[in-house]
């Protein structure tokens, strides 16, 4: 377990009101009453969800455990690993089938080669134990609800089971029924079977088959009974939502990441920032001088508004199965739209945390930037950069077949003219310099504990299926 060193803010140099951070009058820091009124406050432990060091074990271990796949030979931290700083490196991942890690993995060999890439990148995982984040997932297809058993309004409805104990949890219930990701494909295995016709929760579903595979494990039964006394006595108790609550307790806890410049910054230490990274700061929050800042949607104390925003991100990849007038194959993905089913929410996405931004490259929901100023460019005028994408940008593993895919929509004048019609980003006023800037400030919100994450991987794992192909 990691722990974060909090610094205690003196009473008399810094107020906190309605989540905002203002220098009292006793401060002798000038540009702190004139710029903390635009700044969020610093988060400290009461932001974030605790665990018990046996649960976050179990978890760091199931994370990596190759068994949970339904051909076991993936596990949930291929595509969030701590070697790629909790994604993959890749705009869209390599799934089930495919070997190696990261920019090195394979599509895999014959028969049991991918079928298709993942059609959303894998987002990074950092600070999701943090009680701020209620909506998860690119479409924000997993989000918090009180109105269903688990907590969460998620694809499984009222199917979801009700001992989950967060929404992270919630969201950790779906990637092994996919079976692009981890399942696999029908005729493989069982639980790929099971997926094929539609059977998550029930009897002899993939939850339930991935819970025996569990209980078969002596080894998991006692690290199970030690993270869930009283609840977990014997092996027939295991559930695979105590697997998802396990994994969420080892993210939320050992992928915390709140002790950056910035943090250090807000939490009264002023020469915590460079320089330049204090401008580019200004520059994100108060904007271009237009009305037009950063902040509008990257707000709060981990950048962003947990909403969903249009901003002509280009499309690449096979889609997600959405087709613009007049088209057909479904090779575009509307997002928030296919969640909601409402037309005004087609093409927008959730924002993303900028949190360690500068470690997690490839951004937007396909992951079609590789750079931080290409991505930071893109926000300044979104409808130009998308009609001059740059296809080299793209981080893929290349297969004649999927290469064909990859680009239907952005070698289509009609789709991106699509893409740019319900973009609602408003160009900035950022000149060269001021994107340097920004870019110092981007860089100041990596945490430095997040730049070695070694220590997070077991050297093994309970099930003895080997942690690399």
């Amino acid at each position: 377990m990691k722990y974060k060193s909090i610094l205690v803010l003196s009473i008399t140099s810094m107020m906190v009101t309605n989540g905002v951070v203002f220098a009292s009058k006793g401060s002798k820091h000038e540009d702190d009453r004139r710029h903390s009124k635009w700044l969020p406050a610093p988060v400290s432990d009461a932001d974030f969800r605790s665990s018990s060091k046996e649960k976050v074990e179990l978890g760091k271990n199931l994370m990596f455990d190759k068994i949970l796949s339904g051909n076991e030979n993936i596990s949930c931290g291929t595509c969030h690993h701590t070697l790629t700083d909790t994604g993959d490196g890749l705009s869209l991942p390599v799934g089930e089938g495919g070997v190696g890690l990261g920019v090195a993995r394979s599509t895999g060999n014959g028969a049991d080669a991918i079928h298709e890439r993942v059609p959303r990148n894998a987002p990074p995982v950092f600070n999701l134990g943090a009680h701020a984040f209620t909506v998860l997932f690119h479409d924000g297809r997993v989000e918090v609800n009180s109105n269903f058993p688990s907590g969460c309004k998620t694809p499984a409805g009222m199917d979801l089971p009700g001992n989950l104990e967060n929404v992270l949890a919630c969201q950790a219930m779906f990637p092994v029924t996919s079976a692009t990701e981890m399942a696999g494909q029908p005729g493989e295995n069982s639980i790929a079977d099971a997926t094929s016709v539609g059977n998550i929760a029930g009897p002899g579903g993939v939850w339930e088959q991935l819970a025996q595979r569990l209980q078969a494990i002596p080894e998991y039964v006692e690290m199970f009974k030690a993270a869930f006394p009283g609840d977990v006595m014997d092996a027939s108790d295991i559930s695979y939502a105590h697997a998802a609550n396990a994994i969420s307790a080892f993210e939320s806890v050992n992928w915390r990441a709140d002790n950056s410049s910035f943090d250090r910054y807000l939490r009264g230490d002023k020469k915590a920032m460079s320089k330049n990274a204090r401008k580019g700061m200004k520059l994100f929050y108060k904007g271009d001088g237009e009305g037009n800042s950063c902040a509008s949607c990257h707000s709060g104390p981990f950048q962003t508004d947990s909403s969903f925003h249009a901003i002509a991100m280009p499309q690449i990849g096979a889609g997600r199965g959405s087709n613009s007038p007049g088209n057909t194959g479904g090779h575009e993905d509307f997002g928030r739209e296919q969640v909601t089913g409402d037309p005004n929410d087609t093409l927008k996405f959730r924002t993303p945390s900028l949190r360690n931004v500068a470690l997690t490259a490839p951004y937007g929901h396909s992951g079609a930037y590789d750079t931080l100023r290409a991505i930071v460019e893109h926000h300044i005028d979104s409808v130009n950069s998308l009609y001059n994408y740059d296809k080299s940008q793209a981080v893929l593993i290349s297969r004649a077949d999927l290469d064909a895919q990859d680009f239907i929509t952005m070698n289509d004048p009609g789709r991106v003219d699509y893409i740019a019609a319900h973009n609602e980003l408003a160009p900035m006023g950022y000149d060269d310099e001021d994107v340097d800037r920004i870019i110092d400030f981007l860089n100041a919100l990596t945490d430095p504990s997040s730049i070695d994450l070694r220590s997070d991987l077991p050297r093994r794992v309970p099930s003895g299926l080997p942690m690399f192909d």
